[in-house]
């Protein structure tokens, strides 16, 4: 009897400890590999600026005069990829997102030369006066999103933001490379991105769409595709934090 009690106590214990303890994943690699292009290896930077709502004009009138300089040159290893004031959501902010072709030597060598660009110095200092605060992430681009291209307007622009849990974004890669395709219709996927550095297990989705009518319509449609609600339930317990900005692209942007 004690022999029989000993081993029913010990298959107890067991089975209380398998609910505590989580079985490790035996994935031998980082989700960054797992999840990005592996064809290009660009690297983006998504700025977001709080501006003193008095100057947010002076604001973008300076960036539209340098930025441009900076994008169109060919000493530095990068492209601006889309610049937005926000439109709904966080009032005078903008949005700037960069690539840097060659990943991290790029940039580097990117913010040495601008360093060393007196005309930039001066702009840095003139927009700091200009601003209450900024941040920035890195980012890579997922394998299965659309590549950020230049795109006619007018356009209204939707940035989508997920914190999500950590340990999660592989299974939301996963989901997420079925799901994209029941957005693909209208072309309103720009392009899809997760942070490296700054914000970490931060996902931004990018959209375009003519009004918000048509993102009312569109956004509305997917739900009618047979599975499109499946993977929204599936992913939704993923995330810790969410939130949309709609943004209006300043004139010197590429994403119009």
């Amino acid at each position: 009897r004690g022999l029989g009690c000993s081993a029913r106590r010990a298959r107890e214990e067991s089975w209380l400890k398998s609910l505590f303890v989580r079985k490790v994943d035996p994935r031998k690699d980082a989700h960054s590999n797992l999840l990005a292009k592996r064809e290009t290896s660009s690297l983006y930077k998504l700025q977001f600026h709080n501006v003193k709502p008095e100057c947010l004009e002076a604001y973008n009138k300076l960036c539209q005069e340098v930025l441009p300089k900076i994008h169109e040159e060919k000493h530095y290893p990068c492209a601006l990829v889309g610049t937005w004031n926000t439109w709904y959501g966080e009032q005078d902010q903008a949005v700037h997102l960069w690539r840097y072709e060659g990943g991290y030597p790029a940039l580097n060598e990117v913010m040495s030369k601008l360093r060393q660009n007196k005309e930039f110095t001066e702009f840095r200092k003139e927009r700091g006066n200009m601003l209450l605060s900024r941040k920035n992430q890195l980012l890579l681009e997922f394998s299965f999103w659309n590549e950020p291209i230049p795109r006619d307007g007018p356009n209204i622009y939707e940035l989508r933001s997920y914190q999500l849990r950590p340990g999660t974004m592989i299974e939301w890669g996963n989901y997420w490379a079925r799901a994209i395709r029941f957005r693909q219709d209208s072309n309103e996927a720009v392009g899809g991105f997760f942070s490296q550095i700054g914000q970490l297990y931060m996902v931004h989705h990018l959209w375009a769409y003519k009004d918000l009518q048509t993102r009312e319509d569109i956004r509305n449609a997917a739900w009618h595709k047979p599975g499109w609600d499946e993977l929204v339930y599936y992913t939704v317990p993923l995330i810790q934090e969410m939130e949309s900005r709609i943004m209006i692209p300043l004139k010197i942007s590429p994403l119009q």
